[in-house]
């Protein structure tokens, strides 16, 4: 069992170059706060500004978890799995009749998933949700006899499941992988990823502000423009093909894993605003000031940890 995952050298020149970058954001946002302006446009700096404030208090979250090493990075990222499974059900029209099924979920089979990623049980960790949880879910449903809107309760826990903890738990089993020639340096990949994915969603907010026009499904995310999403996602991937060097990617690989996470990101960001639209919510929770609910600030994240994850484990290890 691989449990050496330390802040090297290279980690913390990531993390200063974050620190860095948010001291420049304080900083124009403080600037531009002062002068005058519309309401219209008071309010997008003030919503600007409280974003930033929880963004630095996310990379100090997240800096201390990697600071902890594997086990701190399992337990930040448990919790977010816990809570975002906790707001998305909470949109569920779930009954008296699932709450044994919901208390499984949440103390049984998230903590297992977690487990396995720390123990580093890769062919449990990789079905136990798709497959063990996907066939408990109705079973235990079931046999609280309750048969109202059963396929719906089901199939919402279901996907719950699959999004808030299965997708997101790859995100820290980047730390479990062993790359020739890169061992131990786990946490670079996992920075990686969540930069380059972060970044995305914040160029593709501040492109669609300043550029956007053309909407890509105005039904579902009425902010998500064409001019946003080509901004944010070629800004990102030039950005994170820059970053080649804090990984074991060559320049060209690096860009290529960058779009793919960039792509997948935005395609889980679409997703999960199709479920709120739903479901009739703008956000899925209010925790995080600016951002709304943790689901909010990782739906990217869903669908890019996954891929991200196999990319790495098929063609590197």
């Amino acid at each position: 069992m691989n449990n050496v995952v330390r802040l090297s050298a290279t980690t913390l020149w990531l993390l200063g170059g974050v620190v860095a970058l948010l001291v420049l954001a304080s900083v124009v946002g403080a600037v531009m706060a002062r002068r005058p302006m519309s309401d219209a446009s008071r309010k997008t700096v003030e919503n600007m500004n409280a974003r930033i404030r929880a963004w630095w208090g996310m990379v100090a979250i997240f800096a201390l978890a990697l600071a902890m090493g594997k086990l701190g990075s399992i337990l930040l990222f448990g919790f977010i799995s816990f809570w975002a499974f906790r707001e998305f059900v909470t949109l569920a029209p779930t009954h008296r009749g699932d709450h044994y099924t919901l208390f499984w979920s949440f103390f049984i089979i998230i903590p297992l998933q977690y487990y396995l990623i720390y123990i580093e049980w890769y062919g449990l960790f990789s079905i136990m949700i798709p497959v063990y949880a996907f066939l408990f879910v109705p079973i235990r449903s079931a046999l609280s006899g309750d048969c109202e809107q059963f396929l719906e309760r089901a199939s919402e826990i279901q996907w719950g499941l699959m999004v808030c903890v299965f997708c997101v738990s790859h995100a820290p089993a980047l730390l479990t992988l062993s790359i020739p020639g890169f061992e131990g340096e786990g946490a670079n990949l996992l920075f990686f990823l969540m930069t380059v994915t972060q970044l995305s969603d914040v160029f593709q907010y501040v492109f669609g502000k300043l550029f956007g026009k053309r909407k890509i499904a105005p039904t579902v995310s009425p902010n998500k423009t064409w001019e946003g999403f080509v901004g944010g996602v070629l800004t990102a991937t030039l950005l994170g093909t820059g970053l080649w060097w804090a990984t074991p990617f060559s320049p060209w690989q690096t860009a290529c894993i960058a779009l793919t996470v960039t792509l997948f990101g935005f395609a889980g960001g679409l997703a999960m605003s199709a479920v709120k639209r739903d479901r009739g919510v703008k956000d899925f929770g209010h925790l995080i000031p600016g951002h709304g609910g943790v689901m909010d600030r990782i739906d990217s994240i869903c669908f890019s940890a996954p891929i991200y994850f196999h990319l790495i484990r098929f063609f590197f290890t």
